[in-house]
């Protein structure tokens, strides 16, 4: 087994552990905080944005089963990576989507994945998400993990607002393409 790290900001991180936790391959999905300038930041430093953090997931993956490119591509499908200032309802820079590489590899494979996701159609506005090297990262208080586990109720209420919203924006996105064409 070959084990690799991945991290991912997309939103809010209960939002982002469970879709990549029912893959075959993934090892553990994290949620915590990266890319600010406080060591051992909490939830309350974050969210009032005073560290300069980021919510991220952290995931560990056997990439003999499941390949970096794959957990890149099932990121685009739950974020608008058309909105640099935060998801859906989450609104600011510790809500920022970003894709934080650990190597050249991780690098080029997201910058490729990028650049076919703009030359899709399937959004309306230029893809902003950057790409940046892995930070620090650091795990949020106990009661942030799985929380979809926790308290599954609010998770789904949660989820299920955030797929009906990226779906909207990406049926407005199809349709303008498909109106440009023609």
């Amino acid at each position: 087994m070959s084990t690799e790290r991945a991290i991912f900001a997309g939103g809010c991180f209960w939002c982002m552990v469970e879709p990549f936790e029912q893959r075959s391959g993934i090892l553990s999905v994290t949620s915590g905080y990266t890319g600010g300038h406080v060591d051992d930041p909490t939830y309350d430093q974050v969210s009032g944005k005073y560290t300069g953090h980021t919510e991220a997931v952290e995931i560990l993956f056997d990439n003999a089963v499941i390949t970096y490119k794959e957990l890149v591509e099932l990121y685009w499908t739950l974020i608008d990576p058309t909105d640099e200032q935060g998801q859906i309802y989450d609104r600011g820079d510790n809500y920022r989507p970003v894709i934080f590489v650990e190597n050249e590899v991780q690098r080029e494979v997201a910058e490729t994945s990028k650049q076919l996701l703009a030359e899709s159609g399937i959004w309306d506005k230029p893809i902003v998400v950057p790409i940046e090297d892995a930070k620090t990262f650091w795990p949020a208080e106990d009661y942030h993990q799985q929380f979809y586990k926790k308290d599954p109720k609010r998770y789904q209420a949660m989820h299920k607002a955030r797929e009906r919203y990226l779906a909207l924006k990406r049926f407005k996105g199809k349709f303008n393409f498909l109106r440009k064409k023609h």
